[in-house]
């Protein structure tokens, strides 16, 4: 393997590392001397190869910095500002805490689920190009956080159901999902409608899910059902080689009590073929054990992530990053952040709609 930066890191493994299509999965990037493992040191080097590095996330998809003095939310957060990227907030059912400025924690579910396979915030019309992961506390048994290479599920299911996958390409996707009024962290959806949206107010709600690309029907219980759609059954994105991405959450939300996935007509998805997907995405899966200090770097356009069961304790914290180019954008958004949400959003709608529209959805959602 080529590698440019021998003075910054140096190449290590890991455990459970594949090679696919020639790139290894995790990278994996560890100190180039043992005196140099500082968080200092790190950020410094960084900063030095920032476009470098950030090649190498869209090279390998996943790159892992082990061996680095990284201790908490504060030094975690020191290395995503260190490149730039916009803050994108989280929109979704997992229950999750601010921790510290641009660091959340990861879905506190309960440990003993398996959360599936997904890209992050997949559904919403815009959504994060990394989710970056810090191990502050590693699991003692499990806990894993398996990933998936997008476009090696796309192969397997044009080869096996060309016909099932034409059809849902054309058609599109529709989802629904159902969503109780206040949070319920016994479940790892249990993101109740009102932390999701920001307010209390059912009008204020549906307001703000119909900038996001969603519909809103409410239930005798105060919760909601939202619809997506239609959405893609897959996507390919500049500098990936061209790759077909499985860019959907078909299995994860398919005959599920709480949500539904069909063709956007409301033609069902076969559940063979549902089925044979899900054993293709556990049979593509990459994962390595969690060490305490490990950041690891995760290009969201290119792998689905889930989370495996775990024994506790675990605590994994979460930044997710998005590019945010126009600067009528910024300023929109300097805006909306010195104004309260209600405010902004009775007086220039569409200014706010904007700012989804031009991939600044995180503060949307403050």
């Amino acid at each position: 393997m080529e590698f440019g930066c021998k003075e910054y890191f140096k190449v290590g493994k890991c455990e459970g590392e594949k090679v696919v299509d020639g790139e290894t999965m995790p990278l994996v990037l560890q100190p180039p001397e043992p005196n140099k493992t500082d968080i200092e040191s790190l950020v410094l080097a960084l900063k030095t190869n920032k476009d470098w590095f950030e090649q190498m996330i869209i090279k390998n998809s996943a790159v892992l910095l082990r061996g680095f003095d990284v201790k908490n939310a504060q030094d975690f957060n020191e290395i995503v500002e260190t490149f730039g990227w916009d803050d994108i907030r989280y929109v979704g059912p997992a229950p999750r805490t601010h921790v510290h400025k641009r660091v959340w924690t990861a879905n506190e579910g309960p440990l003993s689920d398996f959360i599936y396979y997904h890209h992050e915030m997949v559904l919403i019309k815009e959504y994060p190009n990394k989710v970056i992961l810090f191990c502050e506390v590693p699991p003692p048994e499990g806990g894993e956080t398996p990933f998936v290479p997008s476009f090696k599920v796309t192969e397997k299911m044009v080869k096996e159901f060309p016909q099932v996958v034409e059809e849902m390409e054309a058609k599109g996707l529709k989802y629904t999902f159902t969503a109780v009024s206040k949070n319920d962290t016994s479940s790892m959806r249990g993101r109740g409608w009102e932390d999701a949206f920001g307010t209390s107010d059912p009008v204020e709600a549906e307001r703000r899910a119909s900038a996001l690309g969603m519909e809103m029907e409410w239930l005798p219980n105060g919760g909601v059902k939202t619809i997506l759609g239609p959405r893609a059954l897959t996507k390919v994105f500049d500098g990936r080689k061209g790759r077909r991405m499985w860019f959907n959450t078909v299995v994860g939300m398919h005959g599920k009590e709480a949500s539904s996935a069909l063709m956007a007509d409301g033609t069902e998805i076969p559940d063979n073929v549902v089925k044979r997907c899900e054993e293709i995405i556990e049979e593509e899966s990459i994962q390595f054990k969690w060490k305490k200090g490990d950041v690891v770097f995760l290009d969201n356009l290119a792998l689905l992530h889930g989370r495996r069961p775990s024994m506790p304790p675990r605590r994994v914290l979460v930044s997710t990053c998005k590019y945010c180019n126009s600067s009528a954008a910024h300023f929109v958004a300097k805006w909306v952040v010195k104004n309260s949400f209600s405010e902004c959003w009775n007086s220039r709608p569409e200014w706010l709609y904007k700012l989804v529209q031009v991939d600044c959805i995180g503060y949307v959602s403050d």
